[in-house]
């Protein structure tokens, strides 16, 4: 079974990731997709995350009901900050009998130079990388592992629904059904 793997801070988590989820599962050829809630990611300023067990709490709550999706606390007994290759490789070692996709946006793919071992990473698995605005996919020949796929662009971002929320919006409608009596805590 190929299992995707949607790994972010999901800070929180929102409608434009469960919609781009559901439209892998549905039209890509990924047997279940899980949500690696990372509780340090490399790249961004841990005092600006959300506690990791509620952001996993609130990624449990968003995806209830749907078969496919599953959440995924792996990261949590990895050392810190959490490198994909590393997340990857102990996935691997742990569900030998599983293959696992890479999920990534196009604004990732564009700065994948800056990860760790990106070489091993993007010659070793397989990739699907979805459309961002303003970031073109360019995807070199050889690399026959990574695909573009032509998921509906969806430009909604945590930061946004956190700024908005510290300004007094209500954007309870950018939040998963389940989530919408839980803004407070993306409060300061």
């Amino acid at each position: 079974m190929t299992t995707g793997i949607f790994s972010g801070s999901f800070n929180p988590i929102h409608i434009g990731h469960l919609a781009l989820a559901n439209w892998i599962c549905e039209f890509c050829d990924i047997g279940e997709l899980w949500f690696l809630v990372s509780p340090q990611n490399p790249q961004k300023k841990e005092s600006e995350l959300i506690d990791e067990k509620i952001r996993f709490k609130m990624v449990e709550s968003a995806i209830a009901g749907y078969g496919k999706f599953k959440v995924c606390d792996f990261e949590f007994s990895l050392p810190r900050p959490s490198y994909t290759i590393n997340t990857l490789h102990s996935l691997c070692k742990k569900y030998p009998d599983r293959e696992f996709c890479l999920i990534i946006g196009a604004d990732s793919w564009d700065g994948i130079s800056g990860w760790k071992n990106y070489e091993t990473l993007i010659t070793e698995f397989p990739i699907l990388i979805y459309p961002r605005k303003d970031h073109e996919i360019i995807i070199p020949e050889n690399y026959t592992n990574i695909k573009q796929v032509k998921a509906p662009l969806i430009e909604i971002s945590s930061s946004f629904i956190r700024q908005s929320v510290k300004e007094g919006k209500d954007v309870r409608y950018f939040l998963p059904e389940a989530l919408r009596d839980m803004q407070d805590f993306l409060l300061p």
